[in-house]
């Protein structure tokens, strides 16, 4: 596959995993703006951006998925768009990710050809090996705890997270009510890494925030 325009093996999209930020302009103050905060969160330790922004108009979400590219190609961090498939082929982002509701993984896969990144939603085992076997290259798995970020996050237990990390040989990331305060909870469990909204952007110092969270990942995933 290719990340910002170079070749990337899977191993380097595995460790690419370890702390995915999805984007949330909700907690944007007056005056500031996404792209600054994807990069304070990328300076911060944040190896991976998606954009998911489900309120903006066509020519807004395009502005900011220039944007953003741009500074994900700045610091070499893969970047994808969720959901919107044509987008995401229209402006070369690194890939797209998509959830059970969303287009099929292999629709997805046929429309961006083999190069790009599939990230696909799972919530089961069987959700899980159907997605790798349409062609995904890493699986969003949760919500392991609770979250007040997605209205129609189904919980999926620690041990079921586990359940799906061996069956699989793609990477799989932890999602879901994830913060500073629980993610230590989550090691032993195979996952690769954790994908996070307000424990980065929420927060006052997201260049901060994204640090220490960066280190506890570290200590979860490196057994």
């Amino acid at each position: 596959m290719k990340v910002n325009g170079h070749d990337y093996t899977k191993e380097q999209l595995k460790e690419s995993m370890l702390l995915y930020a999805i984007t949330d302009r909700y907690w944007l103050k007056e005056g500031e703006s996404l792209t600054d905060k994807v990069r304070e969160a990328i300076r911060g330790g944040a190896t991976f951006i998606q954009l998911r922004e489900k309120n903006l108009s066509e020519d807004l979400m395009r502005k900011e998925a220039i944007e953003i590219k741009e500074i994900c190609r700045e610091y070499d961090v893969p970047f994808v768009i969720n959901d919107d498939v044509m987008l995401a082929k229209e402006l070369d982002a690194d890939g797209v990710h998509v959830g059970q509701d969303d287009m099929k993984a292999e629709k997805v896969r046929e429309i961006l050809g083999p190069d790009k990144i599939l990230g696909v939603s799972a919530q089961t085992v069987e959700e899980a090996l159907l997605a790798q076997s349409m062609g995904a290259d890493y699986l969003g798995v949760g919500a392991v705890f609770k979250t007040g970020s997605k209205d129609d996050a189904r919980d999926v237990s620690h041990d079921t997270l586990q359940e799906i990390a061996n069956a699989v040989d793609i990477p799989v990331i932890a999602i879901g009510g994830i913060t500073k305060n629980n993610v230590l909870e989550l090691k032993g469990r195979g996952i690769a890494g954790i994908s996070v909204i307000s424990a980065i952007f929420a927060q006052p110092d997201i260049e901060a925030a994204a640090s220490e969270l960066r280190d506890k990942v570290r200590t979860i995933v490196e057994e």
